[in-house]
């Protein structure tokens, strides 16, 4: 719905929008015509795209100041539809307009264009007609693509292949019944939490129960160690106590640190690194095919680059058809309100992209034996009994 706001109004449209930031750049004192919903398609790109801000450098055009910088007196700035924007990720770098075009595609903007020749600038518009996927640096008059991602190159979520759908659960869940959940035909794979905190008898309570019953049925699985530690020391201490939980175990999945607690998050980036980093490290030592489940914005903010690329990710991203988290991972946690048979009340549901069995066994991780598949010799024979000959491959045994 299109307003119009005085000149001087800074009314807060949404979390990190205000009136103000849309004003006409040409320095008059006249009103401002906006597009409400462009505010709020605008805080769902700052959402989707985890941004520290999103910078306005024209929102809002008079006629007069549109013809001045180039634009036909009459588009889609004037009726107070568009935007020219930068945005910035949390480490206060511009985020590539390429990145930028893919997610306001998925967000319904109606025009949308890379405007500059760096790559950082992006248009933004609500058109409702006429949609315009562009890129300035090519040409200014059409679309160049009906799929920026594809146009540039870029990898979607949708575009990662499903291999495996799964559950990960703990003493909350209470008793599950596993046959139902074996039989529902929705879940193929399971992580199990082992446990929680620095103690031994911090063990999840139904963690043997669950590991037995999806090794009685068949179910792979996986592991998770929940978190507290705010030293290096109390995650060194976590790594011991996880390991003595899943001593003499087998998981065709990885085993995954849990940090997501305030506190931890509470100590920063660097931290928080050195925290994850001690933990794994001891346990991938100890034969393991080790990672690390963080929600999407706080991988983003909280853990090196060395480490999301180091380490398998499970990532948590809630409320999107797809996650926009841009790193590498081999597992998304889409859901935490999900249902399936044999589980009372909601359950958290997975996507699995890596073929994480095959990794494990050939690597001989997790408990399980290393693959020796050993190639059997063959020789061929020819012979000749009572005058007819016979020919063909024996293998020795």
């Amino acid at each position: 719905m299109t307003k119009t706001f005085k000149s001087t109004d800074k009314t807060q449209l949404t979390t990190h929008f205000n009136v103000s930031e849309f004003k006409c750049k040409c320095g008059g004192s006249h009103d401002i015509k906006l597009d409400t919903t462009l505010a709020d398609k605008l805080e769902k790109l700052h959402k989707a795209l985890n941004c520290s801000k999103i910078i306005i450098n024209s929102g809002y055009r008079c006629s007069t100041h549109d013809r001045n910088v180039g634009g036909s007196g009459s588009g889609q700035h004037v009726n107070g539809c568009a935007a020219d924007i930068v945005c910035y990720d949390q480490q206060g770098n511009r985020i590539s307009s390429k990145k930028v075009c893919c997610a306001a595609q998925d967000i319904g903007f109606g025009g949308i264009a890379n405007i500059d020749a760096t790559y950082t600038a992006t248009h933004v518009d609500t058109r409702t007609a006429n949609f315009w996927k562009g890129d300035e640096v090519i040409t200014y008059a059409c679309s160049v693509t009906d799929d920026f991602y594809k146009y540039y190159g870029i990898l979607k979520c949708s575009d990662k292949k499903v291999l495996a759908k799964g559950i990960d659960v703990s003493e909350h869940q209470g008793l599950i019944d596993w046959e139902k959940v074996k039989f529902s035909g929705e879940v193929d794979f399971v992580i199990l939490r082992a446990g929680y905190g620095k103690e031994i008898n911090q063990t999840d309570k139904q963690f043997e129960r669950n590991y037995s019953e999806c090794k009685r049925l068949g179910i792979p699985c996986g592991a998770y160690w929940y978190s507290y530690a705010t030293t290096v020391d109390e995650a060194k201490q976590e790594a011991e106590v996880f390991l003595k939980a899943i001593k003499g175990k087998q998981f065709n999945y990885p085993v995954y640190f849990d940090l997501e607690e305030p506190k931890q998050l509470a100590l920063g980036k660097e931290k928080c690194s050195e925290i994850a980093e001690t933990f794994l490290k001891a346990v991938e030592k100890s034969g393991y095919f080790v990672g690390l489940y963080m929600s999407k914005s706080h991988l983003e903010t909280h853990i090196s680059e060395g480490i999301r690329k180091r380490y398998a990710v499970w990532v948590a991203h809630y409320g999107v058809s797809k996650t926009s988290y841009s790193g590498q991972f081999g597992m998304w946690q889409k859901s935490t309100t999900g249902c399936i048979s044999g589980v009372s009340g909601n359950i958290d549901l997975d996507e699995c992209y890596q073929d994480y069995p095959v990794l494990i066994q050939n690597a001989g991780l997790n408990g399980l034996k290393k693959s020796t598949a050993v190639e059997k010799k063959k020789k061929d024979f020819i012979i000749t009994v009572d005058g007819v000959t016979y020919s063909g491959t024996l293998t020795e045994k």
